[in-house]
Formats: structure tokens, C-alpha cells, sequence
């Protein structure tokens, strides 16, 4: 059955607005961290605490940290390459939509060890997954638009 852009672009908006939802949360989290540690990396930040001085290597926040970094450096990525893919790839409809479910579970794999430090090789696993995807993705774009 031959699907639409509309119909694929469907599929996309919940999944990309998941990984994107779950990015977002990560901000809150650190500066709750922040908060309730009293653990802030800006001088005016501690307003009212005496003798704090800025902390940059709280193990909590940094974790917490890192894993949005991790999320920036690869939702970015498939928000653009799925929305793209969608549009060009000319993959049937149940291959764009397994595209879009592994990255998704393995973003929420990835930071779900990441923030209760899963013992390795989760993580590196979970993040292989979704950088396969991302490869994936643009490797059939490319293939199936780039005319020479």
C-alpha cells in the first residue's frame, strides 16, 4: 500500500516530539539538582549563601549534564534527518516508522542508564542503536536524492 508524505510525517510529530519531551525534562532536573545541593556553577546563583564559592564537578548534576549533551548531540540530529526522511527517503512506510521506534527506545534506553548509571555496556549499546539510525537515515536520503 503506498503511503503519503502526510501519513509519514504522522508518524513522525509524536516520535520526535517524545525524544524532544524527554530532552526538555532534563533541564528541570538539573536545576532542582542545583537547587536542593546548593550546587550552582554562577556566582550570582548563590545569592544569599555564604562562603559558596561556584561548583563545577557535582556528580549528580554533571550526570545529568552530560546525558542532556548526549541528547542534544543526537535528537538534533534525527529531528532533522527523520523530518527528512519522511519527506525523501521513498522507504516504505513500515521502514520510516522502525526508524523512528528504535531511535526513540534508544534514547529512552540510554538515558534511563545514564541517570541510574546502568552498568556499561547498556548505555554504549542504547547510543549505537540510535546513531545507527541516524546513519541510516542519511545514508538513504543521500542515496536516493543526490543526482550526480
Amino acid at each position: 500500500m503506498a503511503s503519503t508524505m502526510s501519513e509519514e510525517l504522522s508518524y513522525f510529530v509524536p516520535y520526535a516530539s517524545a525524544v524532544m519531551l524527554k530532552m526538555i525534562v532534563l533541564s528541570p532536573m538539573t536545576s532542582y539538582y542545583r537547587i536542593t545541593r546548593k550546587v550552582f556553577a554562577n556566582e550570582e546563583d548563590m545569592a544569599g549563601l555564604k562562603d559558596k564559592k561556584p561548583i563545577f564537578d557535582h556528580p549528580i548534576v554533571e550526570r545529568i549534564r552530560r546525558c542532556h549533551l548526549n541528547d542534544l548531540e543526537n535528537i538534533v540530529p534525527f529531528f532533522g534527518l527523520g523530518l527528512l526522511y519522511a519527506m525523501s527517503s521513498g522507504a516504505p512506510l513500515t521502514r520510516i516508522v522502525w526508524h523512528y521506534r528504535i531511535f526513540v527506545i534508544s534514547r529512552f534506553l540510554h538515558s534511563f542508564a545514564y541517570l541510574f548509571a546502568v552498568p556499561q555496556p547498556t548505555r554504549a549499546f542504547s547510543f549505537a542503536a540510535g546513531l545507527a539510525v541516524n546513519i541510516s537515515m542519511g545514508v538513504q536520503i543521500l542515496m536516493n536524492n543526490w543526482n550526480f
